[in-house]
Formats: C-alpha cells, structure tokens, sequence
C-alpha cells in the first residue's frame, strides 16, 4: 500500500475543532420554477418544493437554498423584486412558506434564501415614490443623475444584459441607473432610511426562521457613479457579452460594497446558528478582501472561477493550490460547479465527466453548493426559438447567453411532463441522459445512486466535510488528492480523460464509479477511462 506522506503536495488546514453548519453541510440549490409544479398552472411553486423535501432528505444535502419567489413582474424571473416581504402568487402564500420551511425543519433541512440588495422592480412601491417627483422622500432611495450637456447618460456604462446601464424618466427629467435591466432600477445603499428597510426586510425572514441568505450580486451595491466612464476591456471578445466589452472600474467592488455588507453580518449575527453567502464574482483578488480582514463580513463568498477553468487536471489542480493558497486563517472556500446562470457542468465537462466532476465538488475541502439536476447528470437542452423566456438571450440572440437550457424542469419521473406539472411546463421539459429520477432511483448503477453513496460517505467521513486538503503528483490526466481529519484519512484519485490511467497510491476502494471493485486493499490503482475512485489507505 502506497504511502502519501512524502508526496509532493499543496496542503491547507483543517477547519475549526467544531465546525459550524454550514461548513459541513451540502447545499442545494431549488431553482423554484422548475423544481415541482403543485397546483397545474406549470409553474414550480412553495408547495411543489414541500412536497419533494423526502427526496432531498434521501439525496443526503443538508440544507437547501431557493432562488428568489418574492412578489415581481417576473421581467428577470423574480430577480426584479416588488415586495421583499411577501410571496409571489405564482408561488404561493406566505402560509404556504412557513409550512414548507416548517416541514424542512423538521427533517433537519436548512433553508436559505435568495436576497436581492442591489436593485428592485420599477414596480416596486418605492420606485413608483421615488419617480413621482424630485422632492419625494423615496427620491434618494435610488440613483438618479442628470443629463451631460447634450442629453446623453451621465456615463457610458453598459448594462448586465447588454442595454444601456442608465434610463431616462420623462416625468422627472432625469436618468437613473440600471444595472441590469431598465426595469431593475438601482438602489441607493447610501441613503440611511433605504438601508434600514432593506436591513428590516432580512429581519423578516430572519424572525420566520429562515437559516441564512445568498446575497445576489453584492459587487454593484455600492457604485461611483460620478467617478468616470468605465474603461475599454483589451481582451473582450463578444461571446462575453457586450457588458464585458468594459472593464468595471467604478460599478463593482468599491469600497461601500463591503459597508453594506458589514451590516448584513451584523444582522445575521444577531439571530443565532445562521449563514450569509455573497455572489461575489470577480478574480481572486476581488473575492478575498468579502470575507473582512476580521471574517465579519460573508460567511462563504462564491469565487466561481472553477466554472470557467478548462476541464483539464493540471488546470484544476492550478486552481486548487491558488484558491487554497489565497484564503486568510479561518476562511472556509465555497465550491460550486453549476447554478441557474451558467452550462450545466455535464455539457461543459462532457456527460461521460459527469461523475468524476460530481466526486471533484463533494470531496475538496469547503462548502459545496449543488444544483437541481446535477445529481441526476443533467444537461443542457435546447430550447425551441419560439420557447425562449430568459431576457438575456432576447437582448442579445445568437451568442449563446440564454440561461434556459439549464433552468428546465425537473423530471422526476416518465410519464407525463415528467412528473414535474399537470400541464405544460413553462420551459420544455428536458430528460437527462440516464433518464428521470423516478427510473434512476431504480437503478444502483444510476448518477442518483452515486450521488446518494457519494453524500454519505461525505457525511459519515470527517475527512471529506471538515479535513484538511494535500494534493498528489499523479501524472498527466489524473487528480490525486488526500483530505485527512486527525486520524481519519481518504485518498481521492480522479480521471479526467478518456484513457486508461495508473496512478502510485493504494488502499481499500471505498466508492467508484465504474466496475465494482470489491472491499480487498490494492497495492496501487488503475484508473478506466472517466472514473472516480476514493480509496482509504489505512
């Protein structure tokens, strides 16, 4: 049996003697449009994610975060928020939330909502005060600025989606600033009463029970308007989308970002055993300094750039050791390999990847947040041009931006819209290869299976949930990696090719992917084509 100790390695500590939840749990995230359909108008609802929860007890997550199902226009599918205290019809009653949360406790699920900060809906009632005249008392609950001389935006900054990043109001003679849609306007974290009430909205969830927030793009929350024009990016290509043909020098990461959200710590501080997670994309360096000099800002900041890193061992790898490498003493990494926004990673990796990237996420040291569907090897589907719904892809056609193909619903079984609704689904209904849940839950070879195995071994193995991490020199194609929590110790060996692979460790298999390896210790491992194996070499 092969010994580790002396291998080249990154290594990174171990979490606190007594981790928190959150550290140990998986997260999954409820996409609720899509999850489960309860009353037949082919929506997702509050109700349909209640009444599936046995089957994410089953799967193994630990807690659950539900992308936003306040009251909205539904112009970016909830994300232009009408009501931060409510639910949207469409999704239910807030009656309906508690007893969804009420029925997740229960099982011991946490929950965890999405928050909104940085814009509303122009729907909402404090926009409607704040458009109605230049000396409302809302006025400065948003971002409003003149016109330059010739009538033209204060600025040139582009939108999230593509359009200009500021709209005229004829009622006011004014722009004010929008940094997704035109429709979102954006609010004024500066101004004392906004912050309040936004503040009070998180307390609401917060006294209903609600176990943490996912703070949606956090990084505009506190933009210099007045500081200038945003810069030309070099290296833009128009796959990125026109936003990105600008580097954001003033819109994102400025230093109120992290006042704001200094007080939502303190609130969520102020409510015991909870969790604050930002979306906080940008490089490294712009994702390190969120959690706060003293850890009293997010508790888990997303740094997604394992979402654009080529699937390639060595550049994973690369990753790893930067991201490990960059955390200050007591930060715990966020992982994640898919969400609502981006290719699911079974057609960014390739679906004969599916498992390998599924044992890549549960088995590297932090917190790894799971999207609905991955655990069943989802895809991405195509989406008929006459079924397009996301605003993204309408904006700007062709380029590939459209985040539909990774937001159909769930198939839970074979027959009729897959389980998911009575009627037709708002997006076509989308199997993945291995089939639907109900036919996977059948199989022990399945995706579903491993998953299932995969999340318990990670329950059951404090090495997986809270151990330190050491990477192993194994060859080209292959990832090699050791997680060890005091005398608990795994060996993760991973193929990221399509060739057969040996790699100089040994021990008992305990799970894989592949052909049933038995309970007997090997003295070293060969790899087939595109599998996974974690084996302890005690």
């Amino acid at each position: 049996m092969t010994d580790t100790t002396d291998m080249p390695a990154a290594t990174r500590p171990a979490a606190q003697a007594t981790p928190a939840w959150w550290q140990t749990a998986v997260i999954y995230q409820i996409y609720p449009r899509s999850f489960q359909d309860s009353d037949g108008d082919g929506i997702g609802d509050l109700a349909g994610i209640e009444s599936r929860l046995d089957e994410l007890v089953a799967l193994g997550v630990g807690a659950i975060w539900i992308s936003p199902f306040f009251p909205s226009p539904m112009v970016d599918f909830g994300y232009d928020v009408s009501d931060y205290c409510g639910v949207d019809p469409m999704f239910g009653t807030l009656a309906d939330f508690d007893r969804m949360l009420a029925a997740a406790h229960t099982r011991g699920l946490k929950v965890i909502l999405d928050f909104v900060p940085c814009h509303s809906s122009h729907e909402h009632p404090w926009f409607v005060e704040s458009r109605a005249s230049r000396d409302n008392p809302k006025r400065d609950w948003y971002i409003w600025r003149d016109a330059k001389p010739d009538g033209s935006p204060p600025n040139n900054w582009i939108g999230e989606f593509g359009g200009p990043a500021w709209t005229w109001d004829d009622t006011t003679g004014q722009y004010y600033l929008n940094v997704f849609l035109s429709e979102q306007p954006a609010l004024n974290w500066a101004n004392p009463d906004l912050r309040a009430a936004m503040l009070d909205a998180m307390r609401f969830w917060l006294d209903r029970g609600v176990d943490g927030f996912r703070v949606d793009a956090i990084i505009f929350a506190a933009p210099d308007v007045d500081g200038g024009d945003h810069p030309p990016n070099p290296d833009w290509i128009p796959a990125m989308g026109l936003a990105r043909s600008q580097l954001q020098t003033r819109s994102a990461h400025q230093p109120g970002v992290f006042d704001v959200v200094r007080d939502m710590r303190r609130v969520t501080d102020s409510y015991p055993d909870r969790v604050l997670i930002g979306e906080t994309s940008g490089t490294l360096d712009d994702v390190i300094p969120y959690y706060g000099a003293d850890m009293d800002l997010f508790h888990l900041p997303f740094y997604f750039a394992m979402l654009s890193t080529p699937w390639r061992a060595d550049a994973l790898a690369d990753f790893i050791v930067r991201y490990e490498a960059a955390l200050p003493e007591g930060a715990w990494p966020t992982l994640v390999l898919g969400n609502h926004d981006i290719s699911r990673i079974a057609s960014r990796a390739g679906v004969a990847q599916a498992r390998v990237a599924l044992t890549l996420l549960l088995t590297l040291r932090g917190t790894p947040v799971l999207y609905q569907g991955d655990e069943l090897g989802m895809d991405n589907a195509s989406i008929p041009p006459d079924r397009v719904q996301d605003p993204w892809e309408r904006r700007v056609p062709g380029l590939g931006l459209g985040r539909d193909p990774v937001r159909t619903p769930m198939p839970w079984t074979d027959g009729d819209n897959g389980g998911f609704s009575t009627a037709e689904p708002w997006l076509p209904l989308h199997l993945p290869p291995e089939g639907s849940a109900a036919r996977q839950e059948t199989d022990p070879g399945s995706m579903l299976s491993f998953a299932r195995r995969l999340i318990a071994l990670r329950r059951d193995r404090p090495a997986l949930s809270q151990g330190d991490y050491r990477q192993i020199d194994a060859g080209p194609d292959v990832m090699v990696y050791e997680r060890r929590c005091g005398d608990d110790r795994l060996v993760v060996c991973l193929n990221l090719s399509d060739a057969p692979r040996a790699v100089p460790v040994g021990g008992r298999p305990l799970l894989w992917t592949h052909k049933d390896r038995g309970a007997a210790a090997i003295p070293s491992l060969g790899l087939d084509p595109h599998e996974a194996v974690i084996l302890d070499p005690a």
